[in-house]
């Protein structure tokens, strides 16, 4: 399961729960690259906190975004991943990108405000 929100500065915040399968990533992929594609996000940020599951669909949605982002100069980071996660991300390049800390923090590295709800 997937929540994205919109946060200031063209900051996207993908919090994912549970397991990432190709279907899921594929739904996940079209929203975030018509966000960015349409100016509308300059930056993602994968909250991975709750994500139990995550097979090979979930790297490559990651480092596709990366793509799309990379005329831009956006950002991406990776917050909590779980050790196996963080082994596999090392390993695919992704490393550099992985943060432990909140969504809050995250935004303030990227440059943007969060408002509390």
């Amino acid at each position: 399961m997937a929540k994205m929100e919109l946060v200031d500065n063209g900051i996207l915040v993908v919090s994912l729960h549970g397991e990432l399968d190709n279907h899921e990533a594929n739904q996940i992929r079209t929203h975030i690259s018509t966000s960015i594609f349409t100016g509308q996000a300059r930056a993602v940020i994968w909250d991975l906190d709750g994500l139990g599951f995550m097979d090979s669909a979930g790297i490559g949605l990651i480092l596709g975004r990366m793509r799309d982002l990379a005329p831009l100069d956006g950002e991406t980071l990776i917050l909590n991943p779980s050790p196996t996660m963080e082994k596999i991300f090392h390993f695919s390049g992704l490393g550099p990108y992985i943060r432990h800390y909140t969504v809050a923090q995250a935004i303030g590295e990227i440059g943007g405000v969060l408002h509390e709800q």
